[in-house]
């Protein structure tokens, strides 16, 4: 049950990191961020930089996002986890945010994918830097509270 993350997608030109929680299960099996097809999280992407155009490979969705100065990256290096979800997330170990506003000062705005990651960061960011946050409705398709419209247009605000 104890589950690990994945290093920071991220270059030096990089102003906004997108922080989740903790891969899911199909995310870990694959190696990829955001895997899960049902996730909107790269059909948001697309929407907002790339013309509603899907694009396959992993390693062009990642140099979209670069090219726009977005990282990637997840709140907790670690936890014990039970499944995918959020709400079953215990014991979990924040990953080095000191060292990585040392290694890319650029960054300028942490963007967080639901409430799970915010809370956990602002638990645990105690002599962190002080960063613009903003927590966005989660691109899971669990949450249900608002539309994949609706969430184009908040991403949207957040990220251009």
């Amino acid at each position: 049950m104890r589950k690990s993350g994945f290093p920071p997608v991220i270059d030096k030109n990089t102003e906004i990191v997108i922080l989740g929680s903790l891969p899911s299960d199909m995310s870990i099996l694959k190696g990829e961020y955001y895997a899960n097809p049902k996730n909107q999280f790269w059909r948001i992407i697309f929407a907002i930089f790339n013309n509603n155009e899907p694009l396959y490979k992993y390693n062009e969705r990642i140099t979209l996002l670069l090219k726009n100065k977005i990282g990637l990256w997840d709140v907790l290096t670690e936890a014990d986890r039970e499944g995918s979800l959020d709400s079953n997330i215990q014991s979990e170990v924040l990953n080095d945010f000191s060292g990585l506003f040392t290694d890319y000062p650029k960054i300028r705005k942490l963007a967080f994918n639901g409430d799970k990651a915010f809370k956990c960061y602002l638990k645990m960011r105690a002599g962190l830097p002080q960063k613009e946050m903003v927590r966005m409705t989660s691109s899971s398709s669990a949450n249900t509270s608002k539309s994949i419209s609706l969430k184009i247009k908040e991403w949207e605000i957040t990220l251009k």
